[in-house]
């Protein structure tokens, strides 16, 4: 018999028994119990605390934030501003999983250093549960940094403060002069060496919750939360005023952070829904690059803090990269996924048919997603949006009890197996789902599965057990070699 390890709720989405049930499997099977549990806890977890990484232009934000993620995923060079698209990514440290928000964006524009770098900072700061401050040791505090600490003291998120460029003991003295900004102990780091900054991710982990504040759907009954995003101009606020306007709410201005964004209370179909403020950007960023910065921070914060993405496309053009890269930003955050078509009372046969091919070629990763085609000018159709929303939402939330999913995967491995490679078989042996919104699930196998197999295995699993509007996370353990069974 195996022992039990599990500590109190770490089993994901799986009940005591089931649990136990599966890791008699495991054992069975030859599997590390110990690994088999940590590979259920890491599957199971909700959405994960946000850290962000704010301050001035060149003060080493981006070296940091490759150190805090272990990569060179963040773009560095030595000109200010060269930080593009991605914006979140996963980090763990000691066993503790969180997301980081780059700023090292856009740095200059037609506002002046001081206003971008501030606006900035509001965006990361609203979609963060805690906020590293970086300033440069050696330069001292500056006046837009005074200016970033009024922000944070008004926001009132935990502040871990960063002197960064110390390389020597030297360098500390230098530091020490930062307690003047008064946000607390000033952490001496050197981002580009590595030197002091596991103490500096040890005191932001204490200031990061375990888990989110805004866990989803906690009020009980509380409105459904939707991020409206897309590119500028695609028609996302004539969409919320056509929305809004005809069913006559109340639009609730909830004061936010610094800039209090609105995030409105609509009916629709009869219910109460949040929409997370994401209509367009400031009017006076005129720099196009600066804009489209500022777009997909902004895009990012909202996505943070919603359950659906409804992604406005503008059907009457070609999908660009853009509209890509917004989509994948909300599935790479792993919410529900509604893609509305706008403007579609305008196109002609013609575009249709191009239409339908550009998808077929530049959406091809996402056929589950959910799809609306809507017009915002003349709301023709905005009775589709919310059975699409309801149904993603519905997919998103969805998890199959062990026993009928390992039933499934047996018949796949019956009526598929996969490939012999190298003289070998690989098989999947049992699988579980430990976690929802996103579903997320572990699958256990005596090889490698190929990624081929994986698409197969995740088409028959949304064929099987619907996951419309949802995307859906798996992941592989595969036993390294047979242990005695205990």
């Amino acid at each position: 018999m195996n022992e039990q390890i599990h500590t109190g709720d770490e089993h994901g989405a799986l009940g005591d028994a089931e649990y136990a049930e599966f890791m008699e499997l495991a054992a069975e099977e030859g599997f590390d119990l110990e690994e088999v549990e940590g590979d259920i806890a890491a599957a199971g977890h909700g959405p994960l605390p946000v850290l962000a990484v704010i301050g001035r232009p060149n003060v080493g934000k981006s070296t940091l934030v490759n150190r805090i993620i272990g990569r060179r995923e963040a773009v560095v060079e030595d000109r200010p501003g060269v930080t593009r698209d991605r914006v979140t990514y996963e980090a763990d440290w000691n066993g503790r999983r969180f997301k980081v928000v780059d700023t090292g964006g856009w740095e200059q524009d037609v506002l002046g250093i001081d206003a971008s770098v501030a606006m900035q900072a509001e965006f990361a700061i609203e979609a963060a549960d805690a906020v590293v401050f970086v300033v440069d040791a050696k330069v001292g505090a500056t006046d837009t940094d005074e200016a970033v600490v009024k922000l944070l003291r008004r926001a009132g998120k935990p502040v871990v403060l960063v002197a960064n460029k110390v390389d020597g003991p030297s360098g500390e003295a230098d530091a020490a002069m930062l307690w003047s900004l008064g946000l607390g102990e000033p952490h001496p780091v050197s981002a580009l060496h590595g030197r002091g900054t596991g103490d500096m991710l040890d005191a932001a982990l204490e200031a990061l919750p375990e888990a989110p504040a805004q866990t989803f759907g906690a009020a009980v009954g509380g409105p459904r939360r939707i991020a409206l995003i897309g590119r500028p101009n695609v028609g996302k606020s004539s969409l919320l005023n056509k929305v809004a306007g005809e069913e006559r709410v109340v639009v609730n201005e909830m004061a936010g952070t610094t800039r209090d964004p609105v995030d409105e209370m609509i009916e629709l179909g009869g219910k109460t829904w949040k929409f997370v403020d994401t209509a367009g950007i400031r009017r006076r960023v005129h720099l196009q690059e600066g804009a489209d910065y500022y777009a997909s921070l902004r895009t990012a914060a909202a996505v943070e803090k919603a359950e659906v993405a409804v992604v406005l496309i503008d059907a009457g053009e070609s999908i660009s990269v853009q509209d890509q890269r917004i989509i994948t930003m909300a599935v790479e955050a792993g919410r529900a996924l509604v893609i509305a078509y706008n403007k579609w009372d305008t196109l002609d046969e013609e575009r249709r048919f191009y239409l339908e091919r550009e998808i077929e070629r530049d959406l091809v990763q996402i056929p589950w997603a959910m799809r609306v085609n809507v017009s915002a000018r003349t709301g023709r159709h905005m009775e589709k949006l919310v059975p699409a929303i309801e149904t993603a939402l519905a997919g998103w939330e969805t998890r199959i009890p062990t026993g009928r999913l390992n039933a499934f995967l047996g018949e796949i491995v019956a009526s598929h197996p996969h490939p012999i490679r190298g003289g070998k078989q690989p098989r999947i042996l049992f699988g579980t789902q430990a976690g929802t919104k996103p579903p997320r699930f572990v699958l256990f196998a005596s090889g490698f599965l190929e990624a081929g197999y994986r698409r197969f295995v995740e088409r028959r699993l949304r064929e099987e057990f619907g996951f419309d509007g949802t995307p859906i996370h798996i992941s592989v353990r595969v036993r390294e070699k047979r242990s005695k069974k205990k």
